[in-house]
């Protein structure tokens, strides 16, 4: 039975009251951006017929997994610096976390599907509408879910086991699992640490070696292409998916690699790069799928010029 009822969410630790109200404004139109920019992502993909391909179906996923994401943690970090809200509740601190690690695990699934559909439309173009379909990826995504959040309800329950009889202040934005594994007490903490790690491992570096091979891939062929114009199209239309996949990954491994070097970073550093790298790029997707991508950006202008026309 833990000792522990609640959980305390600092956020940034030894902020002045005075600047509460200047750093809520940045994580408030972080939020917007999440939640408008991924909802209008949804919209159209939903309503706009031309883009009811496997490719935008994985955007839509993507969208999604954002969307739930900024909806899990961004409020409670808000709530934090407008009321002082640094309560937590144990159920609610463990729920929290669940969800960060199975939406950031999706994420890294869904990313992997990008890639190998970007892969397969390059180097198998003649196999790409049998192999890749609406019904695979509809498919492909909900067995990523399904058995991401099993597996990460296991290692919710496996942190449960430990008592928390120690400071229940947690130096962190939000609830997640090494903030509040290194408040547990009793032999298991390490045993339970490292089931975590290799359990991110698995998470983060699995769909890591499919992305690398698949893009390697795909700018080797591109590479080889003899006609400038073909090479330059194959290059763009990967280059938004690369960027995405650069945003999510190159801070988090940044992180892990520090971590195992040696070096450490102040708590409010270490809290700064976490935010940047599970928030930012959830804000920042939609824009890149609007200015990169050529098909959802034909839409819009063909709508905007529509609107012009009748406005006229």
């Amino acid at each position: 039975m833990s000792l522990r009822t609640y959980f305390i969410i600092t956020g940034f630790p030894g902020l002045p009251p005075e600047y509460y109200g200047l750093v809520s404004v940045p994580f408030l139109l972080i939020f917007l951006a999440i939640v408008v920019g991924n909802a209008f992502i949804l919209a159209i993909i939903s309503y706009e017929q031309s883009l009811h391909k496997p490719t935008y179906l994985i955007i839509f996923q993507l969208a999604m997994t954002d969307i739930t994401f900024g909806i899990v943690t961004v409020p409670k970090i808000i709530a934090r610096y407008w009321w002082d809200d640094m309560k937590s509740s144990f159920g609610a601190c463990f729920t929290q976390m669940y969800f960060v690690h199975s939406l950031g695990a999706i994420n890294s699934s869904i990313l992997m599907i990008m890639a190998l559909d970007r892969f397969v439309a390059i180097k198998l173009p003649f196999r790409y509408p049998v192999l890749i379909t609406n019904k695979t990826v509809c498919i492909a995504g909900s067995l990523c879910c399904a058995v991401t959040f099993i597996r990460m309800l296991g290692l919710v329950l496996h942190a449960l086991t430990l008592p928390y009889c120690n400071l229940n202040i947690i130096a962190q934005c939000y609830c997640d699992h090494i903030s509040i594994t290194q408040l547990g007490c009793g032999e298991n903490v390490v045993y339970v640490k490292y089931v975590a790690l290799v359990n991110s491992m698995l998470s983060l570096l699995g769909p890591l070696v499919v992305i690398i091979l698949s893009y390697f891939f795909i700018i080797i062929a591109a590479l080889k292409t003899p006609h400038t114009v073909s090479r330059h199209k194959v290059l763009s239309t990967c280059a938004p998916q690369i960027f995405i996949t650069c945003l999510y990954y190159v801070p988090r491994c940044f992180v892990y690699l520090a971590n195992n070097l040696g070096f450490s970073f102040r708590t409010d550093t270490r809290i700064i790069i976490t935010v940047i790298y599970s928030l930012i790029p959830c804000a920042v997707n939609p824009l890149i799928y609007c200015l990169k991508t050529k098909d959802i950006k034909e839409v819009l202008m063909r709508r905007f010029s529509r609107k012009v026309r009748i406005s006229n």
